[in-house]
């Protein structure tokens, strides 16, 4: 059975030459090594970067991988923190290709920005944005990685995976969870890190909402940064009426 859609459902397929998805346990420095699947923080991370806003929070519903998985290690030259550079091998993916499929939600921990919670306005921004492949720059899971943005309809062509049945994955990172966008009362003014144990079923990827991962770790306190014209750092009530003059860079 297929997974309901949102109505606010926005798909794409995001590719590159190589990518990065960057294990927790190798992230500190050295030697990195790559997830062999996206993370939910990486592919969130890809559609900020198309369109965001701190009226919505996107989510990730599912992601398909279309492109077998290879792994290629390189030799890199990284900074040291003491000066100088120093030699490291990373492990990275190669040739890679997804099908996302996102849709998004009302913040509700910015009330002072429900004037701007129009569905439609954004949905349609969105739609454009990925049709221009995106805002800003899209990396694939590290900014040595770049990637591209398109349009596509979740599911259409082949799978390298169609077929496969399950394939399942042990703990890895699912995300981080700020303090702006926390849902559960306990992680709310904290910084948060959770993890999950993904199954890919035929190529697809169903996450975990963020609220239902059961396993994570605060790291801090962290303060909502506050917005709104009394703060001068957004314009909500302005964009309608730019939208209706076509103007993308809202």
């Amino acid at each position: 059975m297929d997974k309901p859609k949102h109505r606010n459902t926005v798909e794409f397929q995001v590719s590159g030459k190589y990518a990065l998805f960057t294990d927790v346990l190798t992230r500190t420095g050295g030697e990195r090594c790559t997830y062999m699947i996206p993370t939910y923080e990486a592919l969130k991370g890809i559609l900020h970067s198309v369109y965001w806003k701190p009226t919505l929070m996107w989510f990730i519903d599912e992601v398909r991988v279309m492109n077998p998985i290879r792994t290629v290690r390189k030799g890199i030259r990284p900074i040291k923190y003491g000066g100088g550079n120093d030699l490291a091998y990373y492990t990275y993916l190669e040739d890679v290709c997804y099908q996302v499929r996102a849709h998004f939600e009302w913040n509700p921990n910015r009330p002072e920005l429900e004037c701007d919670r129009n569905e439609h306005k954004h949905h349609n921004i969105a739609k454009r944005m990925i049709e221009r492949g995106g805002r800003r720059d899209i990396f694939l899971g590290t900014r040595e990685c770049q990637g591209y943005v398109e349009p596509c309809s979740f599911g259409a062509g082949e799978s390298a995976y169609d077929g496969t049945g399950e394939i399942p994955y042990s703990l890895m990172l699912h995300g981080f969870t700020y303090a702006d966008e926390a849902e559960n009362d306990d992680d709310r003014g904290l910084m948060t890190v959770r993890f999950w144990q993904p199954v890919m079923k035929n190529g697809i990827i169903e996450f975990l909402p963020p609220k239902d991962c059961t396993v994570k770790r605060h790291i801090k306190e962290m303060e909502i940064k506050p917005f709104g014209q009394a703060h001068g750092n957004f314009s909500g009530l302005d964009e309608p009426e730019l939208d209706l003059l076509g103007g993308d860079d809202l």
